[in-house]
């Protein structure tokens, strides 16, 4: 009989992650260049409404601390909106159901992906969103293995992990083997605005399709 579990229970480690789905994290340094190299420029209208969104962002977590839900009207939704991710070029699926099955032992990994931002029927980036108090350790892997349910690999599939606090970027790719990587993390508890990045990358994902 096959075993099935929960994906935000069952694998809370990249190490089990990589064993499962046969992952390895990439050791090219040009695999993933897309979060820091050739980063469009932002407007100043852009940087006016990221210079508001960490404003209220930090205003609002000053008084406690935030839901899942909250994290994305404040921060993740206008993002995604700004980096042009809503427009009818692409799908938007969100409470999206996957299943991807272990390589090693064929156990069956279920879960829902917070948002998934589909083009022409290709997977183009998996959104996993955290309360302001979960560690953004603990999300990693479980967007990664949303990640490994793209149904074409061949093509990249990019994840964007946050708790509002905290942003990270991972990129999943078919190569000779199944590579990803993981880039910096970029925090709003920085002097300068970190939500320059995260759109720059944003948008730079956008136009490498």
């Amino acid at each position: 009989m096959v075993q099935t579990f929960a994906i935000s229970q069952a694998l809370e480690s990249l190490s089990l992650v990589e064993e499962k789905f046969n992952l390895v994290e990439s050791s090219d340094d040009s695999f993933f260049v897309e979060w820091h190299q050739n980063l469009p420029e932002l407007s100043a209208a852009e940087k006016a409404k990221l210079d508001r969104y960490k404003e209220r962002f930090l205003a609002h977590r000053y008084r406690g601390n935030l839901s899942e839900g909250t994290v994305d009207r404040l921060l993740v939704s206008p993002l995604l909106d700004l980096a042009g991710l809503y427009e009818p070029d692409f799908s938007i699926d969100t409470e999206k159901s996957v299943e991807v099955v272990a390589e090693d032992d064929g156990t069956v990994y279920r879960g829902r992906i917070d948002a998934l931002i589909i083009e022409h029927q290709l997977w183009v980036l998996v959104v996993e969103e955290k309360a302001s108090r979960v560690d953004m350790e603990t999300a990693i892997p479980q967007c990664l293995a949303y990640m490994a349910g793209s149904p074409n690999l061949e093509k990249p599939v990019y994840g964007l992990v946050t708790n509002g606090h905290q942003f990270a970027f991972i990129k999943l790719q078919q190569r000779s083997q199944k590579e990803y990587g993981i880039s910096d993390t970029f925090s709003l508890r920085s002097r300068q605005n970190n939500l320059y990045d995260v759109l720059q990358i944003l948008k730079q994902i956008r136009e490498r399709l």
